[in-house]
């Protein structure tokens, strides 16, 4: 492409809205910076900056080119990204807090002494920009919008119940409406969703739960500010929370926590997500081993 250095001079202007910081980040003189402006104005025979005072403004055109050599630089600086790992033995992974701390972590020591892979994790939810936080995947609950045009797999469907302590249980279990619910902030419609999708089942147990529901923001509940602190305190036996199957598959089996009604599909569902543009048999190794492990993450829906 003809004149490459005065686009990328234009974007860490037009980024830095100012000729002398951009001279600073380019190590070159402030001259030197107009210069090249001109030049890419001469070519483009466009006006990209205007000035008021000392200082220096985009022009419409200028803030048009502007998103389009964002999204050029953006895609070029992710592509070193991913070009510098391929030499590597390490994957950055985003993973939901709740997932990594009670599903992934207790799995992944087998994975790096199998495969001899270092995945590093770091944990957040929601949207992500993998090649801004030079991560190699993320793996998410699918309950918000895809920004970008990532490689997206599926892992697993979701299924969510209530879920208690054996003790708790035993101390409710006749009379329903001593129920604490244990609601959270970050999903905030847990129990009203689960409600929604029970149908015709266990409907006189559903219909004393929905009533204490009704009255939970004055009474018969706990309001904790994440949702892993919900399954936290239904072990500890301090209420009933809603669970992601996966997410108390563990303690399920232990015996730590039980499922009183059946698991319902929530209509999302767990996937990971890649840029993939490369072929990395890192991330391939990594993927191939995350399928088959969160595949038996359903619950048994008959006598099993």
């Amino acid at each position: 492409m003809r004149h490459l250095k005065a686009f990328h001079v234009f974007h860490i202007a037009a980024s830095s809205k100012s000729y002398s910081d951009a001279a600073i980040k380019l190590n070159i003189t402030h001259g030197a910076v107009s210069k090249q402006i001109k030049q890419l104005e001469s070519y483009l025979a466009q006006p990209l900056f205007y000035r008021e005072g000392r200082h220096v403004f985009l022009t419409v055109e200028g803030e048009l080119l502007k998103q389009y050599t964002t999204r050029a630089f953006g895609a070029l600086n992710e592509g070193m990204s991913a070009l510098s790992k391929l030499g590597t033995n390490h994957l950055d992974v985003s993973c939901e807090p709740t997932l990594t701390m009670r599903w992934l972590m207790p799995r992944l020591s087998a994975f790096n002494s199998e495969q001899q892979v270092d995945v590093r994790l770091s944990t957040a939810g929601g949207a992500v920009n993998l090649g801004e936080n030079g991560l190699s995947m993320a793996i998410r609950r699918d309950d918000f919008e895809l920004q970008e045009d990532y490689q997206v797999t599926p892992l697993v469907t979701e299924w969510v119940g209530p879920v208690c302590s054996p003790e708790y249980w035993q101390s409710i279990q006749q009379d329903l409406s001593k129920v604490r619910l244990l609601h959270s902030q970050t999903r905030p419609q847990a129990w009203s969703d689960w409600l929604k999708n029970q149908g015709t089942k266990n409907v006189e147990e559903v219909r004393k739960i929905a009533e204490c529901h009704a009255k939970s923001q004055f009474q018969h509940a706990y309001h904790l500010a994440h949702f892993y602190f919900c399954l936290q305190a239904a072990q500890d036996g301090l209420g009933m929370a809603i669970g992601s199957y996966p997410l108390v598959q563990d303690e399920l089996l232990r015996g730590q926590l039980i499922a009183p009604f059946q698991f319902v599909e929530s209509g999302h569902r767990y996937i990971l997500l890649s840029q993939n543009k490369v072929n990395n048999p890192l991330e391939q190794i990594f993927e191939n081993w995350l399928i088959a492990q969160i595949e038996s993450s359903v619950p048994c829906l008959t006598h099993c």
